[in-house]
């Protein structure tokens, strides 16, 4: 069943639309044990008169939303979601300062507060974007995953008690993030996504270009491939504002 926070949207208007998914090729980084990204050509101009490949990757490889299946089986598949779940208002929140400082920070309840002393209360049915400023190291593997040399991965992420507040006192949709993972490199538990996806809310992860974003008012697009079954999905998603 998919949260009751979602509310379909009208009267949308917009001056801008950005890309917030990376490139999918070959070399992107993924968890130890997925999948690789393939491709695979199928048919080429000079030998067939078009041109067609087969790709192949993980459900969450690359840009991607989490379903709640990932972490509990009787939870919904990516195909269970309406349509009208994927198009929200959504809002950033930047600790790239914090985070340049403190690779394992985690977003807290406090900066929360500081955004809403600015900005306003986060609306009702809000997706909470953390920028951490980990989208520029998308494509150098070391500096992603930040890995020490006992192999911990030390990137930033939401913390438990932010996240229990915005689930119960600010009613969002769900989260998103430009890191691996809306949980911190050194939960290796999975903490924030199996509390967000308990309640059948979005996660979005491995964001892109969040420095072209304003704070508020930005409403998300979010794509995907209605996998039957599927426990996320690589994701095509837009913000206008």
């Amino acid at each position: 069943m998919i949260s009751k926070n979602f509310q379909p949207l009208s009267n949308i208007s917009y001056s801008r639309v950005i890309h917030l998914s990376h490139l999918i090729d070959q070399d992107i980084p993924k968890w130890t044990g997925d999948p690789s990204v393939e491709f695979t050509s199928v048919a080429e101009i000079p030998d067939d008169g078009y041109y067609l490949r087969r790709f192949s990757l993980g459900e969450h490889s690359g840009t991607h939303i989490n379903g709640p299946n990932s972490f509990y089986a009787n939870g919904a598949s990516i195909d269970q979601y309406p349509a009208s779940s994927l198009i929200l208002p959504a809002i950033v929140i930047n600790i790239c300062e914090q985070a340049s400082i403190n690779p394992d920070y985690v977003l807290t309840i406090s900066d929360i507060q500081t955004w809403e002393t600015e900005f306003g209360e986060i609306p009702t049915g809000s997706l909470v974007i953390l920028y951490t400023g980990w989208q520029e190291k998308w494509l150098n593997h070391q500096a992603f995953f930040n890995q020490d040399k006992d192999g911990k991965m030390h990137f930033p992420g939401f913390s438990y008690d932010a996240t229990e507040f915005l689930i119960a006192h600010r009613k969002i949709t769900g989260v998103g993030i430009d890191t691996h993972g809306v949980d911190s490199g050194q939960d290796t538990n999975f903490t924030i996504n199996r509390l967000l996806l308990q309640e059948s809310l979005i996660v979005l992860e491995n964001l892109t270009n969040l420095d072209q974003l304003p704070p508020h008012s930005i409403t998300l697009i979010i794509g995907i491939l209605r996998l039957r079954g599927g426990s996320g999905s690589p994701a095509a998603i837009m913000a206008l504002f």
